[in-house]
């Protein structure tokens, strides 16, 4: 979930729980509100019922319910009964209506003077009521149609409020939070453009003092410290190039021509040839260092153009032969000719398969290697590096592909370590994938290029 949502669903939630917690507040108030304004309706024409009953001599039961079905405070589906001290019933206002009652609720009014129960639909009140030192219970029971409609009407108007109020507030907080979040959308893409070639990018930054553009000033800077410090590195990279090159290149042409120059003993001359040897391992591990830091730097560029892997490998495997003449190649097309051009440099595709041709040299027991190419499933180019050969620890096959990794076994063949490292790398550049797997069966080494197309 992006940042926008959450804060969006965070503020929903916390207006809803607010806002629930409010409606629920003003529901239970007004239903209060509603059943005391009732009870007090109720209490007053109970009231006035039993007066007109106990203090006008003359009137009768018939025209005290006339009185009650006709008078302008009339409560709906009313009925009234009044009980002396006895608790004989001595007035029922409607005889089709019903009202429970017992000597156990009457005095139960004694007690409270006033008691208030809910009877299905109808609100029942119970008073008290002393007349001439005289005890009388007054039970009266009606509906509040008007107060219970005007309270269904405010539960439909706080349920539908609520959920209106929880869209409004979603809406209204992404579109707000979106609109002030733009800059970091910005700035992310920004960021995500920025490269190794690209380190002068710079990210606008405006006249307000929030915290994204002060997260710019502060990214701008870092950007800034960056780039100096990969233009140093870059200027390092050059220098060692040049300084480191040009006395190892003196030192192997004296040792060369004082090798040539003859009359030494063999002790000397054995001694003069590992010298040589070592000089130009120490030339193959600094060009070798140089070029994994101008591959990891990306100096590259992009200059990637459409190549034929299949004329990269017959141009490095004559080269090899220059150096290792008993290499032999068993070559193997399992595709279209149209489906082996890639998009790739040359110069780094060559120092791939140099690598990869002189690890399966100087690895195998007969110096062979066979090279398939063939399509994957997913139509992709995937070429096929196969040599027989000892197998590695597991620990060594594990990192094989990192720097410096030689195996045990293989310690007094010449190299630096560092050849499949620069594969893989160059390899990622190209957005290529590089794997290695060893068959027990066959004794076989497999290193796996698949390129996309």
């Amino acid at each position: 979930m992006t940042l926008k949502r959450r804060i969006a669903v965070n503020v929903s939630i916390a207006f809803s729980v607010i806002y629930g917690i409010s409606a629920i507040f003003i529901y239970i108030s007004s239903s209060t509100f509603r059943k005391e304004e009732f009870m007090e309706r109720l209490e007053e024409k109970a009231l006035t019922t039993t007066k007109l009953l106990l203090e006008v001599k003359d009137i009768d039961n018939q025209i005290l319910k006339f009185i009650d079905q006709n008078t302008i405070n009339k409560l709906y589906n009313e009925k009234t009964l009044i009980f002396d001290s006895n608790y004989k019933l001595i007035y029922s206002s409607i005889d089709d209506a019903s009202v429970k009652w017992d000597v156990n609720f009457l005095q139960k009014i004694k007690k409270h003077k006033r008691v208030y129960t809910i009877e299905k639909e109808k609100d029942v009140l119970g008073v008290f009521h002393i007349y001439n030192n005289t005890d009388y219970y007054i039970i009266i029971a009606a509906e509040d149609k008007s107060g219970m409609s005007k309270l269904e009407f405010l539960y439909q108007i706080l349920i539908l409020s609520f959920f209106i109020g929880i869209t409004l507030v979603w809406l209204t907080t992404y579109f707000l939070i979106r609109k002030s979040l733009e800059p970091l959308d910005n700035f992310q893409k920004i960021i995500t453009s920025i490269s190794i070639n690209k380190l002068n990018t710079q990210i606008l930054e405006s006249s307000k003092s929030d915290e994204i553009n002060l997260l710019s000033k502060a990214f701008n800077q870092m950007l800034l410290r960056i780039e100096r410090s990969y233009l140093a590195q870059k200027e390092f990279t050059s220098n060692a190039s040049h300084e480191l090159r040009t006395p190892i290149s003196r030192l192997t042409l004296q040792l060369e021509n004082l090798i040539q120059q003859g009359g030494h003993s063999e002790n000397t001359l054995n001694y003069l040839n590992n010298m040589s040897k070592d000089v130009n391992q120490i030339s193959d591990l600094i060009n070798s260092l140089l070029l994994l830091a101008q591959i990891n730097a990306s100096s590259f560029g992009t200059n990637f153009q459409q190549v034929r892997i299949d004329e990269i490998i017959f141009q490095v495997y004559e080269k090899t032969l220059k150096n290792f003449p008993d290499f032999q190649m068993n070559f193997e097309i399992g595709t279209t000719e149209s489906d082996l051009e890639i998009k790739g440099i040359t110069s780094l595709l060559e120092i791939v398969f140099a690598n990869l041709f002189k690890n399966a040299y100087l690895y195998s027991y007969d110096r062979k290697v066979n090279v398939l190419i063939e399509d994957n499933p997913l139509g992709h180019i995937q070429i096929r590096l196969i040599n027989k050969g000892e197998k590695l620890p597991p620990e060594e096959e594990k990192k094989i592909f990192n720097s410096f990794v030689r195996g045990t076994k293989n310690q007094k063949i010449q190299g630096s370590g560092l050849g499949l490292r620069i594969a893989k790398r160059i390899l990622d550049l190209h957005k290529a994938k590089l794997a290695y797997a060893y068959e027990d069966a066959s004794e076989q080494h497999e290193f796996t290029l698949t390129f996309p197309v």
